[in-house]
């Protein structure tokens, strides 16, 4: 299970910025205005090799605004989920009446809780952290979200109570089980747990018309064909303004361990509300993980056909970043197109778990050069020498070669592209790491002998005499 890390303080503090150093993105708006952040986000984070869970919250304060007081709302809700919570402070505002009564507020919530004293460029972290001490809640530890500035010595102590169970199922771990996990995942009420009933024959898990059922990730053995795996239901991704109940509130964090733990992902979309803003949030996490996908249109059924045309369009259209990932029209209610989408599912898994020998790999790169080789950067030409396979689950190639740190984006995409179609990586999201080799003679100095020097000397008068 991955720890959950909430962010929680006043407004412009520095939360959103924090949010965006932890997971390496810019998901979160970063602006200097109060109350910008008002629902929460989720995000994963890094730190040593061990993956975590990050919840952004909004500010929390005096003011009685209904907005406000949503976001405070939301914040509250972050923080029960949450197994560590860290308080952000300002410390050239120093501290509030308001962190007072934040801090009495986390003091009731029987967390971990971390102070991270932020905007501290320029002090020494003695001078910065003093004032803050006597808040009872431990060191504090000051940093500066905007340069990344100490972070690591925050995270190292936010995640020290959980280095033993905090690492990553994934790599080997996932290649290793021998009966794949399938996660149906999506937004409430998009017929996941009706699609598990279908497949099952019987009414396994609560069904109802009514969003947020289900509560709780669930494991079912399946038996498909002579195919054996685990179906993990899961609880509905709704937009967080629209999670109050005391119950669903953790849903969120369960559904995203249940990504993590997973060899593949159903994502089911609502045919009839088309492909929404958080279905495309939730294909991002689920590419941002490298798990494979198969996307399921589920309530095919219910559609006219003189729509579907337009519909198939635009799922072509707002889905074309996982053009990669298998698309299926299904009803799960009458079982129509499901085996189909359980089979991309599974080859999907397989795919991911492939083990691609060295030399064909070199044989589709050196294909791939010739076709279109690399441009030229500063006049110089970047070289791709060899590439072998880094993981299965996620799929990782590793290319060695000079001056690969300057590689563009595009082209990148051309390889990534190229090496998916050679190696019929459908539903599989490719990672490439990029390893530059090193100069030998970097900082090194050639020692000339004396037969040298005095050529050297003779050269460079000639040159002064012309």
């Amino acid at each position: 299970m991955l720890p959950a890390v909430a962010l929680v303080g006043r407004p412009n503090v520095g939360k959103s910025t924090l949010f965006n150093q932890l997971t390496g993105s810019r998901d979160a708006l970063v602006a200097d205005y109060p109350g910008l952040t008002r629902d929460r986000r989720y995000g994963f984070g890094n730190f040593k090799g061990s993956s975590f869970i990050v919840i952004d919250t909004g500010g929390l304060g005096y003011d009685t605004d209904e907005v406000v007081a949503l976001a405070a709302q939301q914040a509250q809700i972050a923080m029960d989920e949450a197994d560590a919570v860290v308080l952000v402070l300002d410390y050239r505002e120093g501290l509030t009446a308001a962190d007072q009564q934040i801090v009495e507020r986390l003091r009731s919530s029987n967390k971990l809780i971390t102070i991270a004293v932020n905007k501290s460029e320029g002090v020494t972290p003695e001078l910065a952290e003093a004032e803050f001490h006597s808040l009872g809640l431990g060191s504090p530890v000051s940093i500066a979200a905007l340069h990344g500035r100490r972070i690591a010595t925050l995270m190292q102590e936010v995640l020290s109570p959980f280095a033993q169970e905090s690492g990553v199922q994934g790599g080997d771990e996932l290649g290793r089980l021998k009966v794949p996990r399938l996660a149906v995942v999506g937004r409430p009420n998009v017929g996941k747990s009706t699609l598990i009933n279908r497949l099952l024959g019987a009414e396994r898990l609560v069904t109802s018309a009514e969003p947020g059922t289900t509560r709780d990730s669930i494991l079912v053995p399946c038996r498909r064909g002579d195919q054996d795996f685990i179906l993990v239901d899961t609880a509905g991704i709704r937009r967080r303004a629209r999670v109050h109940n005391s119950v669903e509130k953790f849903s969120v964090v369960q559904s995203l361990q249940a990504i993590e733990d997973s060899g593949v992902i159903l994502l089911l979309l609502d045919a009839r509300e088309g492909v929404t803003e958080q279905d495309l949030h939730l294909i991002g996490l689920v590419v941002e993980r490298g798990r494979a996908i198969t996307i399921g249109i589920n309530k095919w059924d219910g559609i006219e056909t003189s729509h579907r045309r337009r519909i198939e369009v635009e799922v072509s259209r707002r889905l074309d970043f996982v053009s990669f990932a298998r698309v299926n029209y299904i009803s799960a209610l009458h079982g129509s197109g499901i085996d189909s989408v359980v089979t991309a599912a599974l080859t999907a898994y397989e795919a991911a778990g492939k083990e691609f020998t060295t030399p064909n790999l070199n044989l589709i790169l050196e294909s791939a050069l010739v076709a279109h080789s690399p441009p030229l950067v500063g006049g110089r030409r970047i070289r791709l020498r060899y590439v072998h396979q880094g993981g299965k689950h996620p799929s990782v190639l590793v290319i060695h070669g000079s001056r690969l740190e300057r590689l563009p984006a595009h082209y990148r995409r051309y390889l990534v592209n190229t090496f998916r179609k050679a190696l019929r990586l459908e539903g599989v999201p490719l990672r490439l790491e990029l390893r530059s080799g090193e100069n030998p003679f970097a900082g090194r100095r050639n020692t000339l002998t004396r037969r040298q020097l005095k050529r050297r000397k003779r050269v460079i008068r000639y040159d002064r005499k012309r």
